[in-house]
């Protein structure tokens, strides 16, 4: 608590009481600005940042002010009870953070603590701003359980109330330590979780508990660290080094989004891509694997593509870009990876990241590369029609502009899913190389010929036939009756795609965001 001295003569007769509170408030401050050095030895074995340096990476220089600073301060060895809580700007841009203090009972929630939480969720929604979560908690402490977690100021109002800033205002999740119980939920609300890899956890039950409870024995890391969530559950958005990347990831996806639902997304100054769409970006074949992001860094401004959850289904690619300096973002299917099929997981991916910009304004591009959902008994017991059918509702109620590109084929329910012609985009467009059908022609023959086919004894007079048949097939399907018949809106080269998408973004502005009159739908989630 920084302190002047009096002008003389100010206190001619000092109040004892006062200098007492004085030196005490002196005290619970200088407690709270620095760890004890024990506490500062361990994060620095760890790699971790202090939580005031997390906060002094996040927001501009001299704008934090902080809330809450001597909760429970009364108490021994609780500075702040363990969460520091205040707002402050980034780029200019007001908004509000929770960080757990790892030094004070490894992050615990008490009372204070929770009510502190409570108390900037609720600041946050009375003033519609940002919400940073800076996540290194051990949970909820049992010894004040019953003071932090049934009552309606309980732990669960801070889930009542991230869910009531859902879609209203950004909230953008740092995840440095563990997450531990019922806190692993304040993740999993937000808009994006990143995670340091080595140090960050999200597990509702330890080792320890599913050994003893169910039996299992298994390692933090395969129960929930970082790189699991990132890969394998997809709980996870993004893997950080250490935590000035985490936070630095952090405040570059902010730059992505308005700070309220009602707000203009941000514009930056126009850039050129760093490599232009040429004819030999797409190859021509659509057997030919590929990377698309080839495909996205040629429609893109440089260097402006935030890819998120890169490491989870990576069939499908969604991440935020900009193209002549407006937030834009973009879905598509990768063919360099299991032939950019589409999963349960890819389908998860998709309808999540689709509900982000339809909640923010951000339109949306879908690049089309794909032969539709995979097949099989293990993805239908998986439930791939009810993931599928979530990514088709959430193309569906988007109501920002959207542009569907057909880059190579889209078959089946694929097509549907990346906001074909009947889901109302603004234009259906096609490069040359495209080709949209139920299915492509090698399965569509065998479909509709297997048994004239197998009749066929002659080699030759098979293949023949066979030849014959899928001809018919591409003819009928051929990109300029589709585009005759207004399947399609325009057929496009590679190199004049870009700004084809520029002009009619700018011309979308204005679409109308209204979608249906109901209290809600019911996903098929």
């Amino acid at each position: 608590m920084p302190s002047t001295p009096p002008p003389a003569g100010a206190n001619a007769h000092p109040d004892p009481r006062v200098g007492e509170l004085r030196t005490r408030l002196e005290t619970a401050y200088r407690a709270s600005a620095e760890p004890p050095a024990k506490a500062r030895a361990k994060l620095d074995a760890q790699g971790k940042l202090y939580v005031r340096d997390r906060i002094a990476l996040l927001f501009d220089e001299g704008t934090f002010v902080e809330d809450g600073r001597y909760a429970n301060a009364t108490a021994e060895g609780l500075p702040a009870d363990g969460v520091v809580t205040g707002r402050g700007e980034v780029e200019g841009r007001p908004a509000i953070v929770v960080a757990n203090d790892p030094t004070v009972k490894a992050g615990s929630w008490g009372a204070r603590t929770v009510e502190k939480m409570i108390r900037a969720t609720e600041a946050a929604l009375r003033e519609e701003l940002p919400l940073f979560w800076f996540v290194d908690s051990a949970g909820a402490r049992i010894t004040d359980q019953v003071d932090l977690f049934p009552g309606r100021r309980g732990a669960g109002r801070i889930f009542h109330n991230q869910v009531a800033l859902s879609g209203r205002v950004p909230q953008i999740c740092c995840l440095f330590g563990p997450s531990a119980a019922g806190g692993a939920y304040i993740p999993s609300f937000t808009d994006l979780v990143i995670m340091v890899e080595g140090n960050a956890s999200m597990y509702l039950g330890s080792p320890r508990m599913a050994e003893m409870v169910v039996g299992e024995k298994v390692s933090l890391e395969e129960m929930g660290g970082a790189r699991m969530h990132c890969t394998v559950s997809g709980v996870g958005d993004l893997l950080a080094g250490d935590d000035a990347e985490a936070i630095d990831l952090a405040r570059h996806f902010f730059s992505y989004l308005p700070e309220t639902w009602h707000d203009p997304v941000p514009h930056y100054e126009a850039e050129a891509p760093a490599v232009p769409l040429t004819r030999d970006t797409v190859p021509e074949a659509e057997s030919v694997p590929f990377d698309v992001h080839e495909v996205i860094e040629g429609l893109v401004d440089a260097d402006s593509f935030f890819e998120v959850k890169p490491l989870f289904a990576a069939e499908l690619v969604v991440g935020l870009g900009r193209v002549e300096g407006q937030s834009v973002g973009i879905v598509a299917n990768n063919s360099a990876v299991k032939g950019g099929v589409l999963f349960t997981d890819s389908a998860d991916k998709a309808s999540r990241f689709i509900w982000l910009c339809d909640a923010y304004g951000i339109p949306l591009l879908y690049l089309a590369d794909v032969p539709g959902f995979m097949i099989g008994s293990e993805v239908e017991r998986g439930g791939i029609i009810r993931h599928g059918a979530k990514m088709v509702s959430a193309v569906s109620e988007a109501t920002v502009p959207q542009l569907c590109v057909v880059v190579r084929k889209a078959y089946g329910a694929g097509l549907y899913a990346m906001g074909g012609p009947g889901f109302g985009p603004e234009a259906t467009i096609a490069l040359p190389t495209a080709r949209i059908a139920v299915m492509g022609p090698e399965a569509a023959v065998n479909a509709v010929y297997a048994n004239k086919i197998a009749e066929i004894s002659d080699p030759a007079e098979r293949e023949a036939f066979v030849e014959a048949r899928r001809a018919e097939y591409v003819e009928d399907v051929d990109l300029e009756r589709l585009a005759a018949d207004l399947v399609i809106d325009a057929i496009v080269e590679p190199e004049d795609l870009r700004e084809e998408v520029v002009r009619r973004l700018r011309y979308a502005a204005r679409r109308d965001r209204h979608f249906s009159t109901r209290h809600r739908s019911i996903p098929p989630v």
